[in-house]
């Protein structure tokens, strides 16, 4: 069943990214921020966890999961450090992440030659 609802979840998640493509015309770069915050929101409301636990991968997969580790990560360092914790937390939680999106895009970019 935890499959089933990875599955409906993570499928709605994306559903709503494609309709702001398709009907409200927002370009890649719009949705993807949109889908970012979205997930930040309801993290700050406290309603992604709740959504991970329920639907496991189907929530931590799509974007909307890194917003939620962003909130998640800063609210967690504001308790430990206070203001400076915004910062650092965001970037602790987040950074083995972009970390790898850096590395395997200029391997990618050494090895292939891009078109245009």
């Amino acid at each position: 069943m935890v499959f089933l609802w990875s599955f409906i979840v993570g499928g709605l998640i994306c559903v709503i990214g494609q309709l702001l493509f398709d009907v409200a015309k927002l370009t890649p770069g719009h949705t993807l921020s949109l889908l970012v915050v979205a997930g930040a929101i309801l993290d700050g409301f406290g309603l992604y966890e709740p959504l991970i636990d329920f639907a496991g991968a189907g929530a931590t997969v799509p974007i909307t999961s890194f917003g939620n580790s962003l909130v998640h990560g800063a609210l967690e360092e504001v308790e430990k450090h206070g203001i400076i914790g915004v910062v650092t937390g965001m970037f602790e939680v987040t950074s083995a992440g972009i970390s790898a999106a850096i590395i395997f895009g200029m391997i990618g970019a050494i090895f292939f030659k891009p078109k245009g």
